[in-house]
């Protein structure tokens, strides 16, 4: 009897600790069909299947342990992978961290998603689509700037009257050299990118505005890349109206290689299971050395909830390079399930 009491013990403290703990597996599996046609002097046209129409395939774990008092560890370990090859990036490529959250706010250590990104493309048009969306096509910050830098130490504050701040530094792990029996430390082996970076975002009602602010110090180059953007939303009901402006310095750490760029765009809900999604970007690019440059975008495409994780979506997007009078035509239908 006594023994069937401690069992029963031991079974109910367990269950205790499985309530207080949770791990979820989940994933986005996104793939598209379409044409990719380029005009001018050695066109091409591409009929292609592609992973990744509106967002990247992945899969990771993630998880949440209530310790009490408010007070919960987090992590997530987060892969990427090609839904049209089967072709996995290596390791948790995406994200990899753990972390604490209360009302403090929420600190995560690790290959985390930068403050900066976590406002980039929050008013992205197409959905925010990597294959049509015109923030994807032609902002030059959206390609060049690290989005989920390794050794980064995060910050959020909580939300205070639907405002909060976001900031993390990524360390450069720069190798050093010691010589025997001193202290001198002489730099050795150039590894990594230092990078600073903060967002700050407000949100109320049918409204939501976001600034990012972002700095990237490659190890060994004496340029510093600077990466802003804003980002503002704004529900009407009959639609939601996007806008972002996005200025880069120094892009990739090119001492001169600036952009100015922006999109405004449109949300339009049909029914309440299909949406129309349109917009227009355009950005220029001025080097040291060599011509000015500009880009622009137009993108419309339509989504469809066929249940809640699974969306169809089709759309066209046109883009033109100053440079070289050079447009590019692309058509896509695909389908996006999350799980």
């Amino acid at each position: 009897m006594k023994k069937s009491l401690i069992a029963l013990a031991v079974l109910a403290a367990s269950g205790a600790a499985m309530a207080q703990s949770s791990v979820t597996l989940y994933g986005i599996a996104d793939i598209w069909f379409g044409n990719v046609k380029t005009d001018g002097a050695g066109g091409t046209s591409v009929t292609q299947l592609t992973s990744g129409g509106v967002s990247t395939s992945e899969w990771g774990l993630k998880g949440s342990e209530d310790m009490g008092g408010g007070l919960k560890a987090n992590f997530k370990l987060s892969q990427a992978y090609a839904l049209d090859t089967g072709v996995a990036t290596s390791g948790f490529n995406r994200e990899a961290w753990v972390g604490l959250s209360g009302g403090f706010g929420e600190v995560k250590f690790g290959k985390v998603s930068s403050a900066y990104n976590d406002v980039e493309g929050a008013a992205g048009a197409a959905f925010g689509s990597g294959a049509l969306g015109p923030i994807a096509n032609a902002f030059v910050s959206d390609a060049e700037y690290t989005s989920r830098p390794a050794n980064t130490m995060y910050y959020a504050t909580p939300s205070f009257g639907g405002f909060n701040a976001m900031v993390s530094y990524s360390l450069d792990e720069k190798l050093a050299a010691v010589a025997a029996n001193s202290l001198t430390v002489t730099p050795a082996v150039d590894a990594g990118v230092e990078i600073v970076s903060l967002g700050v975002a407000y949100s109320a009602g049918p409204f939501y505005a976001g600034l990012g602010y972002q700095t990237e110090d490659e190890v060994g180059s004496t340029v510093t890349a600077k990466y802003t953007q804003a980002n503002v939303t704004y529900d009407l009901g009959v639609a939601k109206l996007l806008g972002a402006y996005g200025n880069v310095k120094n892009t990739a750490g090119l001492s001169g290689d600036d952009a100015s760029e922006w999109q405004i765009g449109a949300d339009v809900p049909l029914s309440s299971a299909f949406t129309v999604s349109t917009g227009y970007a355009k950005s220029k690019r001025s080097f040291t050395v060599g011509a000015d440059d500009k880009v622009t975008v137009f993108s419309v495409a339509g989504a469809y909830s066929l249940s809640k994780r699974t969306t169809a979506y089709v759309g066209f997007a046109t883009s033109k390079l100053d440079s070289t009078d050079v447009k590019t035509d692309r058509y896509a239908v695909g389908i996006k399930h999350t799980f």
